[in-house]
């Protein structure tokens, strides 16, 4: 079996942190978000995985990558150019599959649960295909699957009004080769895109059994800020203190956190976990729990809290920074008292703003 992760996409919906980089880099708990899925993948045992790259900035995919040792897989990049639907994703990687199995996973994904019971037995089985699903509460904003009373699945339906299930599919699929074909009977879709929910659907109306697979816990598509807020909120809630750099006197540190080499954390400030600095940087203030802080950041007589800052960045406020998601080289410099008392943003790289 092989892995399929697709890294295409122009991620609109987290511009402006989008305009300098794939969305699939953007980091959760300081670790960019597909390599959550490169892992999973090689948890399940798979290391043979393709990367499909579309249009925005693919090479730096591939230098934040690499050739997957540092993983423990070997990474192939597929070009897939202009992003034409997932169905048109898959196709690309139809060589690289070669005739076996694979599973297709979103990059901009994250699981909980990881992906080994998924897999599992799949290749001995008789299903073409096996999708991952999830109960949702408004399944009308989602691919939606229709199961008959033994759990194949029956019907798809994309963003349907009136749902005949709550489950929603994941965005992480398992196809046999046949998925091919089905491809090439499809047609574009209003979005003149090719739909793999289509491509799936021409599966069953063949005659070919699709099975479903319910996750356990939760998944999170990370395409909005408040997506990748949350995902990393989730993440953060799992992590272990570790802490290798240093803690001046008078620091109080509350919960899990972890502190890489080279931190300084100053006298008189508070970290409130869980919450994750990186190397190189310089804490004096309050990092309050669930925010993760890139590499070679300072916080000078500041506070922050619920955050992602991706690194390189300065943030010096005499007001508390809550709910933001800041780029790298970003910095937010306070010169004078302001209200109101929080401040949330979303920037860019190379951003400065100044209050």
């Amino acid at each position: 079996m092989k892995g399929v992760i697709l890294s295409g996409g122009h991620g609109t919906r987290l511009r402006p942190l989008t305009h300098t980089g794939p969305k699939q880099l953007i980091p959760i708990a300081n670790k960019p978000v597909i390599c959550y899925a490169i892992e999973d993948l090689r948890d399940a045992g798979i290391t043979e995985i393709g990367i499909i790259l579309g249009t925005n900035m693919p090479n730096k995919i591939k230098e934040a990558l690499g050739d997957g040792s540092e993983f423990g897989v070997n990474l192939t990049y597929i070009m897939q150019g202009e992003p034409k639907g997932l169905a048109h994703a898959a196709k690309t990687a139809k060589d690289f599959v070669d005739g076996d199995s694979f599973v297709m996973y979103l990059g901009d994904n994250i699981l909980k649960s990881g992906i080994e019971d998924f897999v599992s037995g799949f290749d001995e089985s008789d299903y073409s295909s096996r999708l991952l699903l999830q109960e949702v509460e408004d399944p009308r904003q989602f691919g939606v699957a229709e199961l008959n009373e033994d759990g194949k699945i029956i019907n798809l339906v994309e963003k349907p009004e009136h749902p005949k299930s709550n489950l929603a599919l994941v965005g992480i699929y398992l196809f046999k080769n046949n998925i091919f074909d089905a491809i090439d009977k499809i047609k574009p879709s209003w979005r003149n895109e090719l739909e793999i929910t289509d491509a799936i659907q021409k599966l069953i109306d063949e005659g070919f059994n699709v099975d479903s697979f319910v996750v356990d816990g939760w998944w999170k598509d990370t395409g909005k800020p408040e997506d990748v807020l949350d995902a990393n909120k989730l993440i953060l809630e799992t992590i272990k203190t570790d802490i290798q750099g240093e803690i001046e006197d008078d620091v109080k540190i509350k919960g899990r956190v972890i502190i890489g080499k080279n931190t300084i954390v100053k006298s008189g400030s508070v970290i409130k976990g869980p919450a994750i600095i990186g190397e190189n940087c310089e804490i004096k203030g309050y990092v309050g729990p669930y925010t993760s802080i890139g590499d070679n950041t300072k916080i000078i007589e500041s506070e922050i809290d619920s955050s992602i800052i991706i690194g390189n960045s300065i943030i010096r406020s005499d007001k508390r920074i809550t709910e933001s998601l800041l780029g790298q080289n970003s910095q937010i410099i306070s010169d004078k008292k302001t209200y109101p008392k929080g401040r949330s943003f979303v920037i860019g790289e190379n951003s400065i703003i100044k209050l």
